[in-house]
């Protein structure tokens, strides 16, 4: 289908049908929303295949492609047909380097410094070149020298990039002895609830010893034979009162060993 187009009038319900280079100019002329949508829909092939290039590093893809999607608007907001150059040739290194600034700026799980996370993606540029120049992996110091810094400063960089690529704990992965695969959760430590108990008993005896005897008496009827303060007083020979005043005295000295052990 042919569509007329005059001067800066076009029948904007026929864009759809209008040359893509002709749409750019366009654009050029009078910035219509109409034509700047045209524009991304028939591109948006480009936010995808760039997308998927980035998968499998710690984004989801429809995040990624938001991005890509975000980087294209740019693209075509500034792309000037008069230049000579093809849009896809434009718009390929914007949109990388929108998705480029997100994985700086929000990949990381853990806070890093700008300056370590400028310096990791040296690094890993410079791990590919050198590796090339020597035909083998470089070590820290071939690194550091490659990029005039110390090799503290590399490997600061270098711990740092784990928060870049953090492992789930519900990986599963090969087991190469056994039949069955396990993920990094099965085998970590768990608290030992017996190692627990014994502690936590030892700290009370501990505490007991430092009681007199009534305050001893006034615990274990207590908190071992559950009996009532009305109970215990009557055993005692003293007042209801006095029991409570006891109790308050002996949990505050429980505090007081409590917090010095923590």
């Amino acid at each position: 289908m042919k569509v007329n187009v005059i001067g800066n009038e076009t029948d904007k319900n026929n864009i759809k049908y209008i040359d893509t280079t002709e749409l750019f100019k366009l654009y050029r002329k009078d910035r219509d929303n109409k034509i700047r949508d045209e524009l991304i829909n028939r591109h948006l092939y480009i936010a995808e295949i760039l997308t998927k290039k980035y998968l499998n590093r710690g984004i989801d893809y429809d995040d990624i492609y938001q991005v890509a999607s975000l980087g294209l608007i740019y693209a075509v907001e500034r792309f000037d047909i008069t230049k000579g150059y093809e849009f896809n040739s434009f718009a390929t290194p914007t949109i990388i380097g929108e998705i480029k600034k997100y994985f700086r700026d929000k990949s990381w799980i853990m806070k890093v410094p700008r300056r370590i996370q400028e310096l990791s993606k040296k690094i890993t540029n410079t791990k590919a070149i050198l590796s090339q120049k020597l035909d083998k992996m470089p070590t820290v110091s071939n690194i550091a020298e490659y990029l005039d810094c110390t090799e503290e400063e590399i490997l600061e960089a270098l711990e740092a990039n784990k928060a870049y690529t953090p492992h789930s704990l519900d990986v599963y992965y090969d087991n190469d002895e056994k039949d069955n695969d396990f993920n990094l959760l099965a085998v970590l430590g768990k608290n030992d609830e017996a190692l627990t108990k014994i502690e936590d008993i030892d700290f009370i005896n501990t505490i007991i010893d430092k009681l007199d005897d009534k305050e001893k008496q006034i615990i274990k009827d207590r908190y071992f034979y559950e009996k009532t303060q009305a109970e215990i007083a009557k055993n005692l020979g003293v007042s209801q009162m006095t029991v409570s005043r006891m109790e308050k005295n002996i949990i505050n000295k429980f505090k007081k060993e409590l917090d010095k052990n923590i």
